[in-house]
């Protein structure tokens, strides 16, 4: 019996073995790479800078996370940052629900996918392309003026709120696809039963529909929330002046690295509190 042989029998005796080998090189991969840059960014963020060089000094020191919590500015822009980051996905859920009721409920089945792929469509777009297109749409005498004019109105211009609607745009196709699921899932009998007991349209919604869905809304946030709140090249194109927690790591990467890892492992910690706080949710399950 050749070598291959005795260790393909070998391996077929020992499914945890087997499993253990296949899960070796990713298992690998994630502590390695993943893993260990986070451990690298969480150390360095304890280290200083010389002021007059710029060179980073491996003296351990707490003064870069008490200056994020003690200085106004970094104050300001973490609560903005995750501000703009719920905001946008609440806007998300609330464009995503009827998009996705229409698709999975009302449409005729032979137009789902169909749908599913329109939906798909603009992300396989270049990041860069659509967003620069909203740079168009919201400049000066763009497209948003030119909608809003006759109502005596204008666009929101380049700010807080034109990054806002673009980050919605470019992250909605996430919270669509989960609700999109849940609902062509759902049983009809369950609405069926609603009608028959006496409930109306709006008490299904809260009553059956939304409980059965809330684990994929929350699913769809954790996207919507973590890509937003890391977003810097957004806010560079379209929001101003406004700043947001990847602009800041983005200008102190260069003269002040250490500063730039505290002001890192922010978007870390709010994100895993979030992923704690939808886990309640059953929402990782749905992912």
């Amino acid at each position: 019996m050749t070598v291959p042989t005795r260790t393909a029998g070998a391996l077929h005796r020992r499914p945890r073995l087997r499993l253990a080998l296949l899960l070796a090189a990713p298992l690998l991969w994630l502590a390695v790479l993943y893993l260990g840059s986070l451990s690298v960014l969480f150390v360095s963020a304890f280290w200083t800078t010389n002021s007059f060089t710029s060179e980073v000094v491996k003296v351990w020191s707490t003064d870069n996370f008490h200056a994020l919590f003690t200085t106004p500015v970094f104050r300001q822009v973490i609560l903005r940052s995750i501000g703009v980051a719920l905001a946008v996905t609440a806007l998300c859920a609330v464009i995503a629900f009827p998009l996705a009721f229409f698709t999975a409920r009302v449409a005729e089945p032979r137009w789902r996918p169909l749908l599913v792929v329109a939906i798909l469509t603009p992300l396989w777009a270049s990041y860069l392309v659509k967003v620069y297109a909203w740079r168009l749409i919201l400049s000066e005498g763009g497209l948003a003026d030119w909608m809003l004019k006759p109502f005596g109105l204008s666009g929101p211009g380049y700010g807080l709120t034109a990054a806002v609607l673009t980050l919605t745009y470019l992250w909605l196709p996430y919270m669509i696809l989960p609700i999109h699921t849940a609902l062509e899932q759902l049983p009809a009998n369950l609405l069926d039963a609603s009608a028959d007991l006496g409930a109306n349209g709006g008490r299904t919604f809260r009553s059956v529909v939304l409980p059965m869905v809330l684990p994929s809304v929350a699913a769809g946030s954790v996207f919507t929330f973590s890509l937003s709140l890391g977003d810097y090249i957004t806010v560079q194109i379209v929001g101003g002046k406004t700043q947001l927690i990847g602009n800041l790591v983005y200008s102190n990467i260069e003269l002040n690295l250490p500063m730039a890892a505290a002001l890192g492992t922010v978007p870390v910690v709010v994100i895993v509190l979030y992923l704690l706080a939808m886990r309640r949710t059953g929402a990782l399950s749905s992912l």
